[in-house]
């Protein structure tokens, strides 16, 4: 899939404000930090459509992007927020469970997780809770340039090994680089075969 174009539509923090359009939708959500806004701006070709920071936690709003007129890419908050209040974060947790719970368009999500750090309770247990609410998602493993080949396998090994303790299959997942464009060409190409079989509901 080639991205065409990638258009900001809107930020907030009630999902029934989210776009009322029934166009597949695509959630990509991860730890503070976890190099999100990067990837996105890296599948999009855009330099700045999702805004990247310094300072972990800063997306604290569900953003919808527009991508080739016909699918939404959903930037959503981190979970494991830095810098942010106890009562900020419950409120971030419950409108990110209200998301995923009331926006029918969602094809799947995307969980990000760095590759360079061993499997964190926090993702394994938000991957947990996913599968329990009955919500697709696929991995992506992001900052795979900071590995060696060996250490990149050796990592998502633990993850597979950690997963299959409860899961009975290892979930989708994809090794990717924002910096060298790695994995650029197999996320939007599941995208696109996601697509391809959407139907409306």
């Amino acid at each position: 899939m080639k991205i065409k174009s990638a258009e900001f539509v809107v930020s907030n923090s009630d999902v029934t404000k989210c776009p009322k359009s029934r166009l597949p939708e695509y959630a990509f959500i991860g730890r503070s930090n976890v190099g999100k806004s990067s990837l996105i701006n890296m599948l999009t070709s855009r330099k700045s459509l999702a805004k990247t920071s310094g300072r972990p936690g800063k997306t604290q709003l569900i953003n919808h992007f527009l991508i080739n007129n016909n699918w939404h890419l959903v930037d959503l908050p981190g979970y494991g927020y830095a810098r942010v209040s106890k009562s900020s974060k419950k409120i971030f947790q419950k409108f990110i469970t209200q998301y995923f719970g009331l926006r029918e368009q969602l094809v799947t999500a995307f969980v990000l997780v760095d590759i360079r750090h061993k499997p964190q309770p926090v993702d394994l247990e938000f991957m947990q809770w996913l599968g329990e609410n009955g919500v697709p998602f696929s991995i992506i493993f992001t900052k795979a340039d900071k590995l060696r080949p060996k250490a990149i396998e050796n990592h998502v090994q633990e993850y597979k090994n950690i997963l299959l303790e409860t899961w009975e299959d290892v979930p989708n997942y994809f090794i990717t680089s924002s910096s060298k464009d790695i994995g650029k060409d197999e996320v939007l190409g599941y995208i696109n075969e996601l697509n391809n079989n959407f139907t409306p509901s």
